[in-house]
């Protein structure tokens, strides 16, 4: 089984970079699952469409983002990717072409893809040139534990 585990994230649009961080954090704590021939890690700043290409090719994709929803910043959510039509009729993606968007297309068009799990870190805020805010520092370990559950669940 090939599992993807991607990033999704602006690094400089405060909560938005919860996703990089995130998996980068994860990979520090788990180096031996990070290291695993089956498993591939990447970052993507603005995926847009360039995500399906980011997924092609693998059995899974864990795609860690932030996400906006009514839920008190800093909460993770699970999401599958049938669960993600509820993010994206009122949420403004900070990528462009959002994750929502990008998969709900690639479906209409009989793309062949992966099973689809979301780790969606509850954001704050997005501006332009803010840090993270407490809360998505706080949930940052939390969301790092969802990912290698994730993972061994696979696995």
């Amino acid at each position: 089984m090939r599992i993807a585990i991607i990033g999704i994230g602006q690094s400089l649009r405060g909560d938005d970079a919860a996703g990089l961080t995130a998996v980068r954090q994860w990979q520090e704590k788990f180096p031996e699952t990070a290291s695993r021939p089956e498993v591939r890690v990447e970052a993507s700043e603005l995926p847009g469409l360039a995500l399906i290409n980011l997924i092609a090719d693998f059995d899974v994709a864990i795609l860690v983002d932030a996400v906006q929803s009514n839920a008190a910043p800093g909460t993770i959510h699970r999401i599958g990717e049938k669960d993600l039509s509820a993010f994206s009729s009122d949420a403004k993606s900070a990528h462009g072409w959002g994750v929502a968007e990008t998969l709900t297309l690639s479906r209409q068009l009989n793309q062949k893809l992966p099973a689809i799990r979301i780790i969606g870190i509850e954001a704050a805020q997005m501006v332009m040139g803010a840090g993270m805010s407490e809360a998505i520092e706080e949930a940052i370990p939390l969301a790092c534990e969802a990912i290698e559950q994730e993972i061994k669940s696979l696995l």
